[in-house]
């Protein structure tokens, strides 16, 4: 098969296209035969030299795909050769084959493109299972979302009015935040111009953010505490505004406030299955019933998945770029 390697780190260009030996699936994994991928920030990280797969799993970036079950290894049930499904990842979804642990498969979403469908993995599975199974959103909640317009944003926005919250967004164009808008945010802030702690508190009326979504990290972190109301919870599921933060614990103490951080891809098998199981029992109706659709900006050759990195790292996308086996 042909998947995209990287021979030596460093830019877009160090992704290369070559052939490499089919995957075999072992106990407990089914093959995929892959019809698209989809970009995400890690896969960047792991270009760079900066983000390596966890032991055992395929050397090729790629967090989620989609695609056909082609075999099933020893021990599987509940598959069939020729199902349609969507997986989520520790690797190698830039490839035009991947074994997959049963457990992080599912179904391709009734009324939903089977290439699509590669934007739903990693960003349902992130959003569930930090704002609802360790945040715990419930309705009349106010959730801030940092980088609405994103991937994760996209699904956040959605998933959180799903459930009856009421959603604030950051982003940092006009045109971001209007999508945001769209797909349901209540208050939009543009984070170039605006100062998100006063914005929510505003919109709050003083008690500030029950849930914020955070993918920048040490940047946000001392702010974010700000922004929380009493009780609050912030989940930090990014470093893009760096790894260092300072931060005042007595304005922590005060809001009795708690901070969670977490990544899917090297947690043990049996955390992911259960994330997917809970995705799959929880979103993947609001998907079948039209409710939440999967934001895609657009769709490019996985052979030139160099381009589809600069996309991502100009930040001008709105939603999954995805990467389509040519």
């Amino acid at each position: 098969m042909y998947a995209i390697t990287i021979p030596d780190p460093g830019g877009p260009e160090a992704l290369v296209w070559s052939e490499v030996p089919d995957p075999v699936p072992g106990d407990g994994e089914v093959l995929v035969e892959v019809a698209a991928g989809a970009v995400n920030r890690a896969d960047i990280l792991q270009r760079e030299g900066h983000y390596a797969p966890p032991a055992g799993a395929p050397a090729y970036p790629g967090l989620e795909c989609s695609g056909r079950v082609a075999a099933l290894g020893p021990g599987v049930s509940g598959w069939a050769v020729g199902d349609q499904v969507c997986a989520l990842l520790a690797g190698g979804g830039y490839a035009e084959k991947v074994a997959v642990p049963a457990g992080q498969l599912l179904p391709v979403p009734e009324g939903l493109e089977l290439r699509h469908a590669a934007a739903l993995p990693e960003v349902t599975c992130t959003v569930w299972s930090n704002v609802f199974m360790i945040a715990h959103l419930r309705p009349g909640d106010t959730l801030l979302v940092h980088g609405g317009s994103s991937g994760i944003g996209t699904m956040a926005i959605q998933l959180a009015k799903a459930v009856g919250a009421k959603v604030t967004v950051t982003a940092g164009t006009k045109e971001k935040l209007e999508r945001c808008a769209e797909l349901g945010a209540d208050v939009l802030i543009n984070y170039r111009e605006q100062d998100f702690v006063e914005e929510i508190r505003e919109a709050t009326a003083g008690q500030g953010a029950d849930v914020i979504l955070d993918n920048m990290g040490a940047r946000y972190l001392d702010r974010n505490v700000q922004a929380l109301a009493v009780n609050g919870r912030l989940a930090i599921i990014g470093m893009q505004g760096g790894v260092k933060g300072e931060l005042n614990i007595n304005t922590l103490l005060r809001k009795q406030a708690a901070i969670t951080a977490t990544s899917l891809r090297a947690r043990p098998l049996a955390e992911k299955a259960a994330i997917v199981a809970a995705v799959r029992e929880h979103v993947w109706p609001l998907i079948s019933s039209g409710h939440v659709r999967p934001v895609v900006d657009r769709e490019i050759p996985m052979d030139r998945a160099a381009e589809a990195h600069r996309v991502l790292e100009e930040s001008g996308h709105i939603g999954k770029v995805l990467l389509v086996v040519p």
